[in-house]
């Protein structure tokens, strides 16, 4: 029977960790090894970790070199046959979400499943502020800016053994520079789900201020780059193609 593991890193989030750390424990799929890496948290949120600690297979709680090292961390302590990530900011959808991965993944072909997202309100979850309607995977439409919803993207380990987890040399944009690593050179087949997986709370790192935004669009294009997927256009695109998740 298959087993998941979940990694979240975290660092100051004692307003959302629970809420995260709960809907974990509620899905329904019960082979899941969650593992936590704390970036010595200061603001009570260590107190909510080990109060959730008989469901959690790790807990690391030391200073790290940001959330892609943090991330580094748990992947070198999984041993799932599946990983994927929950953010502390971030919940499922509902408590069938790891069996609909889990259920994907009875397919051998299959390297790596994702779904949809919904971006909700910081202070008002229930509020849906952006929706990400993925679509099936087609490799051509990584020219034209397209990736999968990180957080309910679901790799099967040997993948990401085989192809390195995230580069910490970018500070933004590391999880798309490692999807287009799996999916451009690693050439792996992904499994669609047309459900949403995930609710996402806005204001994420990436695009606090301006002086971020334009760091991540240099990373991304970076990270488009290195990967042989494209440039200019396909950095143009990736960003249009959100204006859509608003209507």
């Amino acid at each position: 029977m298959l087993t998941i593991s979940v990694i979240t890193a975290v660092y100051n989030r004692a307003d959302t960790i629970g809420q995260a750390l709960a809907s974990v424990e509620r899905q329904s799929w019960t082979r899941v090894e969650h593992i936590v890496i704390d970036g010595a948290s200061t603001d009570g949120t260590v107190a909510i970790l080990e109060s959730h600690r008989q469901y959690l297979a790790t807990l690391v709680s030391e200073s790290d070199g940001g959330i892609y090292d943090a991330l580094n961390k748990g992947l070198a302590r999984a041993t799932g046959d599946v990983v994927g990530l929950m953010h502390s900011d971030d919940f499922y959808a509902d408590e069938r979400a790891l069996d609909r991965v889990a259920k994907a993944f009875t397919d051998p072909a299959v390297d790596g499943v994702y779904g949809d997202l919904d971006y909700v309100a910081k202070d008002d979850p229930s509020r849906v502020i952006r929706r990400w309607r993925s679509g099936e995977y087609d490799p051509a439409r990584l020219a034209w800016g397209w990736m999968p919803p990180h957080p309910t993207l679901y790799l099967r380990r040997s993948v990401i053994e085989q192809w390195g987890g995230f580069d910490t040399s970018l500070h933004i944009a590391a999880d798309y520079d490692a999807m287009l690593r799996y999916l451009a050179k690693g050439r792996i087949r992904l499994a669609y789900i047309p459900v949403v997986l995930v609710k996402m709370r806005v204001g994420g790192e990436s695009n606090r201020t301006l002086s971020r935004i334009l760091r991540k669009s240099q990373e991304d294009y970076r990270a488009l780059r290195n990967n042989g997927v494209g440039g200019i256009g396909a950095l143009l695109w990736k960003n249009l193609s959100k204006v859509a998740q608003f209507f």
